[in-house]
């Protein structure tokens, strides 16, 4: 199973969960989705990006893997740069590898 590559040490509370709802999803491909973009952005998130991460991550992980695979489309609410900064930061050619 994947893990975080990022120490919660030196993350303030508020990382530190988040940190942990990104790799604790409940469906495999999300952990790896989300985990893997909150080890690499949250310590430099602003507050403001990290209350959007917080509330993405309120959302249905099958949703959020369909939005972000383009099987459905992205709700007007999701269409944003940060929501675009996440479906970049996992663009590749096959698929997602830890």
């Amino acid at each position: 199973m994947p893990e975080s590559q990022l120490s919660s040490v030196d993350l303030d509370p508020r990382r530190r969960r988040a940190l942990f709802r990104a790799w604790h999803r409940g469906m495999r491909e999300m952990d790896i989705i989300l985990g893997q973009f909150a080890d690499a952005c949250l310590p430099t998130m602003s507050e403001a990006d990290l209350d959007i991460f917080e509330s993405l991550m309120e959302e249905l992980d099958r949703d959020v893997l369909m939005w972000l695979t383009g099987e459905a489309p992205t709700p007007a609410k999701w269409q944003t740069p940060f929501f675009e900064r996440l479906r970049d930061f996992h663009t590749h050619s096959g698929p997602i590898n830890v």
